[in-house]
């Protein structure tokens, strides 16, 4: 797993959270949960809202990364904050909501994870998920030629990134044995980025991290990134008001165990 900074991925904080707050308005109105799970759960802020939302619940919040848990318990939230890695996910308790927000697109072989995270929900619990849509974006496309036409090209060549995205159709046939109700849909946000490279900066915290982890030489981390600068500036050009528009789209998923 590529080691994440908190104060890189906060940078665009607000653009973060409303795909999060999106989810969270989403969830079924009659939900009364005790066991509550936050996977991937990051700076702790949407497991710190779910805590001051069911004040009842035991509240579990997950993550890999021991920066992120340890920013994440600087809210002093009433959250079980636990370094852990979802792939190994495996709860003492049948869970009445698990959320996730933006984790699953790193996790491997989703047939079987979603088939194994609908199985830890208890009778009417619900899995609530959201994921970027990856696919041959043209800014995701650029990543990948650099990627390729570098000197790094060999160091980066066996790199995990995030994972591709499969058809909301799959994620609905790996649910229904055990889920009968589904809502799948995505959003497309226009982001209005400022700066001089904000793409870059977006994905500083966040897609480039295991490209990055891979390179030990400062210099090449650095020969990396510019050459995808400018290669960006092709594709997404600065406006006259200074404004790179980012379009991004994600997938949210809720579905309920009957």
């Amino acid at each position: 797993m590529p080691v994440w900074d908190p104060d890189v991925y906060a940078v665009y904080r607000a653009y973060r959270e409303r795909p999060a707050l999106d989810l969270l308005t989403a969830l079924p109105r009659d939900l009364a949960p005790r066991e509550i799970w936050d996977l991937g759960c990051g700076l702790g802020e949407q497991a710190a809202l779910l805590a001051a939302r069911h004040p009842e619940a035991t509240v579990h919040g997950l993550d890999s990364s021991p920066q992120m848990l340890e920013r994440a318990k600087g809210l002093r939230a009433p959250v079980d904050w636990i370094l852990g890695d979802i792939a190994g996910f495996s709860p003492a308790r049948p869970v009445d909501l698990l959320f996730t927000n933006a984790a699953l697109q790193w996790v491997e072989d989703h047939p079987a994870l979603f088939a194994r995270l609908a199985q830890t929900l208890a009778p009417r619990g619900v899995l609530a998920c959201q994921m970027p849509v990856v696919t041959d974006t043209a800014w995701r496309k650029t990543l990948g030629e650099v990627v390729r036409s570098g000197p790094w090209a060999r160091r980066l060549d066996s790199v995990e990134g995030v994972q591709p995205s499969h058809n909301a159709r799959d994620y609905y046939d790996w649910l229904a044995p055990t889920c009968p109700e589904i809502d799948i849909w995505t959003t497309t946000y226009l982001h209005a980025l400022h700066g001089q490279d904000p793409i870059v900066d977006w994905t500083l915290g966040t897609t480039l991290r295991p490209y990055l982890d891979a390179l030990d030489d400062a210099s090449e981390r650095a020969a990396f990134v510019q050459a995808w600068r400018r290669r960006l500036t092709l594709d997404y050009p600065r406006r006259a008001d200074g404004v790179t528009l980012f379009p991004f789209t994600r997938m949210f998923l809720i579905a309920r165990r009957g």
